[in-house]
């Protein structure tokens, strides 16, 4: 299973600091730049090697590139020509216009950019072939290190370049990226806001153009304002349409960058204009107000340069913001903090972070559609205590992320359809069972299940305690995720499933011969028929008397019970280590095999002698143990069959197991407590 543990404790957000080391030596680029120089070699880079298998997993090159650094392909290289801009990125033959356009949004802001883009890198005298780019994934700042050859062909730049022949630091910040992710095929198809989330650290907000809110030109306004980064795109009704060319000259299923809004005086009236650029670097668009129409005679040259308008095939241009409503679908905006976009106020937002897993046959259940399994999902319990300033309510963001998916591509892996469901706690500490479910509906949700990065969504619910249930929609799909709540004012949140615990009964003292129920006088006789006068049996004696008990019982199928299962319970109930069980010790033991036969019985439903492994967290708990969700996805990978089946013998195993466990915990906290009283003491 690709998915690692993951410690669900909530997490503030991550400092803006140094980027973590990613190159497999764990040094960083200080280190490496400095053992070249000293070397007298440039960097070629291990873990991104200049081959094949850095370019495509799926497909051959359709040329034979040739790898170059930029020394080798220009004469006079340059890191960053005269400032980066968004005029610095054309998109070459990948298919990550998503990525250029969020570079392109990157640009306009200064701050943002340094910290991806570190600017004191360049082809000097200190030049070792080596540079650096830093990414935010997942509450964490990557560093991540990179050589300078590039794939080229007939000594050009493949994929993206600058407009400026001699400038590199475009194509090395995609290198890096692609590196990120597995692979430069990697990158093909996305969405602007992943890029920019990962640029950023922010979070982001989908609007569907043309349901927007009425004041969506302020919006827009107010997000470019504050730095927020800004993409858009249309829609395509078929695989056909992606990336057909309109009458107007617009680019359908292309993702482009808003770089700004502005208002015109046009013939005595005010016009709402904004400004959009396709990362190819040409294709504009050819309706009002572009490079050459008509209305541009009517605006005075001063006018004109404020704007920065230039009849140049550069891929920006202007255009009427009702043309835009028209013409264009969606917009992202990623803000590099949740601060609403609804007014002029900044707010400091409280952040807490679950990183988590779904896991088929155990946390792995699906949305509210599949009721069986729903309840299994990760739950999350967030404590709302302050209202919004003014308000009655309180705002938050809650922001599900699925992990990875881009660079599992190469293994077959595609974006999950994800969401989430909101309820009001029922004022009870534990995971939620599936009859609450059943009757309660949620009290918010996200907007839609679809099959993106992320899904985020803002809420405004009274002060209380509620349950976060992040899932994907098709229940029995692996992935880890990344769950950010951003909240207004202070509120705390908990994992319900992080707890262990134990509860276990005392065990029974077995009863004296005399008073021996029938049933203890029937083994008595087996047992003396079996072990002789010693009254002790090995595990393959223990073998044949249970089996041949089991099976005369008629409301537990199975198929027996093994050998290992039998070796397990001497190792649990053996006192004296002679490895063999007496007599009083399988009477012990027996009173526990009834109780867990009847749990076992509890939750096989169809009564077809096993149960689903979906179930196993509610049978461990009538069996006196609360696990985590890394437990629990561990037994059920370990105990569980292809149709996530748990059968008797392997659910006896595991509650042997847990028990053997158990006691050793016990007795290490005995320990523990002892060896402290002595220090205490002392």
């Amino acid at each position: 299973m690709p998915y690692l543990y993951q410690d669900s404790k909530p997490r503030l957000p991550s400092a803006p600091r140094a980027g973590h080391p990613t190159i497999s030596s764990g040094k960083t680029y200080k280190d490496l730049k400095q053992d070249c120089l000293r070397r007298g070699v440039l960097f070629e880079d291990p873990d991104f090697p200049a081959c094949n298998s850095s370019l495509f997993f799926s497909e051959k090159s359709p040329v034979p590139f040739v790898w170059k650094r930029p020394g080798d392909i220009v004469e006079d290289p340059k890191f960053i020509l005269e400032g980066a801009t968004r005029t610095d990125i054309c998109q070459g033959d990948l298919g990550d216009c998503w990525l250029l356009a969020a570079i392109a949004s990157l640009t306009l802001n200064e701050k943002t950019l340094a910290k991806v883009v570190p600017l004191d890198q360049n082809f000097g005298p200190d030049y070792a072939g080596i540079f650096h780019f830093q990414f935010w994934q997942h509450n964490e700042w990557l560093d991540v290190v990179i050589d300078d050859r590039l794939p080229t062909f007939k000594g050009r730049l493949v994929f993206l370049h600058s407009a400026e022949r001699n400038e590199f630091w475009s194509a090395l910040l995609e290198k890096a990226y692609a590196k990120l992710n597995g692979s430069y095929e990697a990158l093909k198809g996305g969405n602007t806001i992943e890029a920019m989330e990962d640029f950023t650290g922010g979070v982001g907000e989908m609007y569907e153009v043309k349901r927007a809110p009425d004041n969506f030109y302020e919006i827009l306004e107010k997000a470019l304002k504050r730095c927020s980064m800004v993409g858009c795109s249309i829609d395509t009704s078929s695989a056909a349409e992606s990336e057909a060319k309109t009458p107007f000259g617009l680019i359908k299923g292309h993702a482009y960058s808003v770089t700004g809004t502005d208002e015109v005086s046009y013939r005595g009236l005010q016009v709402q204009l904004i400004r959009i650029r396709n990362p190819w670097g040409q294709v504009e668009w050819n309706g009002p107000w572009s490079d050459n129409s008509l209305e541009w005679r009517s605006v005075s040259p001063s006018e004109q340069k404020r704007l920065s308008q230039a009849a140049l095939d550069d891929g920006e241009f202007w255009m009427k913001f009702e043309d835009f409503k028209v013409h264009f679908d969606k917009v992202e905006i990623c803000n590099l903090t949740p601060d609403t976009m609804e007014d002029s106020m900044a707010h400091k937002w409280e952040v807490t972070i679950h990183h988590g897993s779904w896991v088929r046959g155990s946390t792995a259940g699906g949305c509210r559609n599949f009721l069986d399994t729903f309840w299994t999902n990760p739950q999350i319990k967030l404590h709302l205590t302050e209202k919004d300033d003014g308000q009655d309510e309180c705002t938050f963001i809650a922001a599900l992320m699925q992990k990875d998916r881009r660079k599992l591509k190469k293994c077959g892996a595609e974006m999950l359809t994800i969401g989430y469901s909101i309820y009001e706690s029922p004022g009870r500490d534990g995971h939620l069972g599936k009859d609450f479910f059943r009757y309660h509906p949620s009290k918010a949700r996200s907007k839609t299940y679809i099959n993106l990065r992320e899904v985020s969504n803002r809420f405004k619910l009274p002060p209380g305690d509620y349950i976060l249930v992040p899932t994907t929609f098709e229940p029995h799909q692996e992935a880890d995720f990344c769950l950010r709540i951003f909240t207004e004012k202070k509120a705390t949140t908990e994992d319900l499933d992080e707890n262990v615990a134990i509860d276990l009964p005392e065990p029974p003292n077995p009863s004296p011969s005399p008073q021996e129920t029938e049933e203890e006088k029937q083994f008595r006789t087996l047992f003396e028929q079996i072990s002789g006068e010693d009254m002790e049996i090995a595990a393959e004696e223990l073998e044949y008397v249970l089996n041949a008990v089991l099976k005369k019982k008629m409301n537990i199928k199975f198929k027996s019970l093994s050998l290992i299962s039998c070796r397990n319970i001497i190792s649990l109930m053996d006192t004296n280590g002679n490895g063999k069980l007496e007599f009083n010790e399988f009477k012990v033991f027996w009173e526990k095999m009834k109780k867990w036969m009847n749990i076992f019985l509890q939750f096989d439903f169809d009564k077809s002698g096993s149960m689903s492994s979906y179930e196993l967290r509610s049978a461990l708990k009538a069996a006196g143990y609360q696990l985590n969700n890394y437990l629990l996805q561990l037994i059920v990978l370990r105990y569980s069959d292809e149709q996530f089946q748990i059968e008797f013998d392997d659910f006896l195993n595991c509650l042997i197991r847990l028990e053997n466990a158990s006691r050793v915990f016990q007795a290490l906290s005995v320990k523990n407590k002892e060896f402290i009283n002595l220090n205490i003491g002392e």
